[in-house]
């Protein structure tokens, strides 16, 4: 059996998009289940693990019904979802923000992984929390820009196009993400031992703002 080509798959998709600007309901039906679990997990990424977040990926959805025939192909569909889903999520993050916590969230943790020991899990967890506690101190400016370069693997480009700024701005607010995660890594005990690692990495912790930046 042939396997499909990235052109097969593009055309498909694009094939889909125009069944359902024309209103095609089983259309949209596979448009969710194509594109449903990207949606959950970059909102998973933006806001941690909460009981609202299947809430959140509807709305997403609902946003898409609503304003998917006005979308004209003018990016690809993937990075006009991502900035519909990045516009919903700040708007439920605003909201949060606006209202009294009764109970604390619970931070994004990996799930519970059987091919680990306990003490193994307890670390992991209590790792992958620490590092969402300290990204969601972020304005939301370098957090989203964070989440979508260095967690979604999104480039500067397709960022800029998702988040409507030039690529040398996301460039700039990636920079002084990075180094404030870093400041803020070292108040972490849990993340002391991973410091090292992303000081060494020079994709992640750069050692100068980008050129022309302000």
């Amino acid at each position: 059996m042939r396997r499909a080509s990235k052109i097969d798959v593009v055309s498909d998709s694009a094939a889909l998009v125009a069944r359902c600007r024309s209103g095609d309901a089983a259309a949209f039906a596979e448009l969710f289940r194509a594109h449903r679990e990207d949606v959950a997990r970059l909102v998973f990424r933006m806001m941690g693990r909460r009981a609202d977040l299947e809430d959140i990926v509807q709305e997403v959805f609902l946003q898409v019904h609503r304003s998917i025939a006005d979308f004209r192909g003018d990016a690809r569909f993937s990075t006009w979802l991502y900035r519909l889903t990045v516009n919903v999520v700040l708007m439920h993050r605003r909201a949060a923000k606006s209202r009294p916590r009764l109970v604390a969230e619970e931070a994004a943790a990996p799930p519970w992984d059987p091919a680990l020991l306990p003490d193994e899990q307890v670390t992991r967890r209590r790792r992958a929390a620490a590092f969402y506690r300290v990204i969601d101190r972020l304005s939301e400016k370098k957090r989203t820009v964070f989440v979508l370069h260095e967690i979604e693997g999104l480039s500067p480009s397709d960022i800029g196009k998702i988040v409507g700024a030039p690529v040398l701005t996301v460039r700039t607010r990636l920079f002084y993400a990075r180094r404030e995660i870093t400041a803020m890594l070292r108040a972490e005990p849990a993340l002391s031992a991973v410091i090292a690692e992303l000081e060494a990495d020079v994709g992640v912790v750069p050692s100068k703002v980008p050129e022309g930046s302000t």
